[in-house]
């Protein structure tokens, strides 16, 4: 088998056509579906139809895709690529993807499985982190290096990886299944726990020291000395994040005495990503919130761990979307209609530990759950990567390829 050096653009038609850049303000209801990163699911997909967006206006034909189109990422998801599917033909694409169609003797599928191999994918990222740029631009992605056989070993090699692949990706959605059954599990659980007879309902407000707070409408953020700045993204993982937080000046955090953080209080995103909770620890002391989180402070006798799972359970959820405004450009959860949300709780303190102890141990064990099945789902990914940067490069011949042990380690 003959394999030879080449590069990206000698592979297509040109070196690459960026995409309309199209602003919000101009999309349109009907039209052509313009085609965005956002609209590219992780796994090379495209997200369904009604997600999408359209711009109504006349598409030149350089901007037409037709299927077969490779578009390839160049800022965010940096790297990723899309086969144009046939039902996207005559679509458009956004500014942020570079559009390269292959020449009538490459096979376009061999091509997108090449631009997911770990060569390819490594000198993306290399050359992005060297270059210290925002985005990785048409010129670099054209002249990034190829190996390529002949059009008949294409055409088999992109077979074989179209079979396989679809094997992996049947396991890695079934653990994707798996991870949101065992979360919805625990939500169920946590609200069974919570809405026990034995409990006494009440309001948020009267387990509160005082009422929800927002945080810092409009920060102005500093380097070096200042107050450290909890967004919502930072809930995702706050503990252990003191160091690495944003920071804004003291004089307007000082305007926001009201949401500077203690120990113990329960952060809860409110605005946009609906839910999302986190407990200062003492490293967070003296720290604040932005606009888009409440700042909940329990009680003295009210266990903040125990509000904190009662901010995951469906009740919770349900009442939250109720009262969510949507007036303005984010739903918005208004700090009244929070601090009168309803819930059943504990009467006493050795109630209050009873029901922590249980919700801990639903909360571990979901965890536990959750943890494997993502372990076993990047191990399934990096199989996937693995079998492609492989075929691609010619390490096996897949016309004799057995691929009995393609997911090998990984319980089906």
């Amino acid at each position: 088998m003959t394999w030879k050096e080449t590069r990206l653009k000698h592979l297509c038609i040109d070196s690459g056509q960026y995409g309309l850049n199209v602003a919000a303000d101009n999309y349109a209801a009907t039209g052509t579906r313009l085609i965005r990163t956002s609209d590219i699911a992780p796994d090379g997909t495209l997200k369904d139809a009604e997600c999408g967006v359209h711009v109504d206006m006349a598409i030149g034909d350089r901007h037409q895709l037709s299927a077969g189109d490779i578009l390839l990422s160049r800022s965010g998801t940096l790297g990723r690529s899309f086969l144009v599917p046939e039902q996207a033909q005559g679509d458009t694409f956004a500014g942020f993807l570079i559009r390269f169609r292959p020449k009538p003797e490459v096979e376009p599928r061999f091509l997108n499985y090449a631009t997911q191999s770990s060569g390819f994918q490594g000198t993306v990222h290399s050359q992005a982190v060297a270059s210290t740029i925002q985005n990785f631009n048409a010129e670099r992605y054209a002249n990034i290096s190829l190996r390529i056989p002949s059009t008949d070993e294409q055409r088999r090699i992109a077979d074989f990886l179209d079979a396989e692949t679809v094997r992996i990706d049947q396991l890695i959605a079934l653990r994707t299944r798996q991870v949101r059954l065992a979360e919805e599990k625990r939500a169920s659980s946590l609200d069974s726990a919570f809405k026990r007879d034995t409990h006494s309902p009440t309001r948020l407000k009267h387990l509160l020291a005082g009422r929800p707070r927002y945080g810092v409408l409009v920060p102005h953020f500093v380097d070096g000395d200042g107050v450290r700045f909890i967004r919502v993204n930072d809930l995702l993982d706050l503990p252990g994040r003191a160091d690495s937080l944003r920071r804004i000046p003291h004089e307007l955090s000082s305007q926001y005495a009201r949401t500077i953080t203690r120990p113990g209080d329960v952060l809860l995103s409110v605005v946009g990503t609906m839910g999302r909770s986190a407990i200062v620890t003492a490293d967070l002391e003296g720290a604040n919130v932005a606009r888009a989180v409440a700042s909940l402070r329990p009680k003295s006798h009210v266990s903040a761990e125990l509000v904190a799972a009662w901010l995951t359970t469906p009740d919770f959820i349900r009442q939250a979307m109720n009262a969510t405004s949507s007036d303005t450009a984010q739903p918005t959860l208004g700090m009244e209609d929070l601090a009168n949300f309803k819930l059943s709780w504990p009467s006493s303190p050795p109630a209050q530990r009873e029901l922590l102890q249980k919700a801990q141990t639903i909360q571990h064990h979901c965890n536990c759950l959750v943890d494997v099945f993502q372990a076993q789902s990047r191990l399934l990914a990096e199989r996937r990567r693995a079998l492609i940067t492989a075929a691609v490069t010619g390490q096996f011949d897949v016309s004799t390829a057995s691929s009995r042990n393609v997911t090998e380690g990984v319980f089906a």
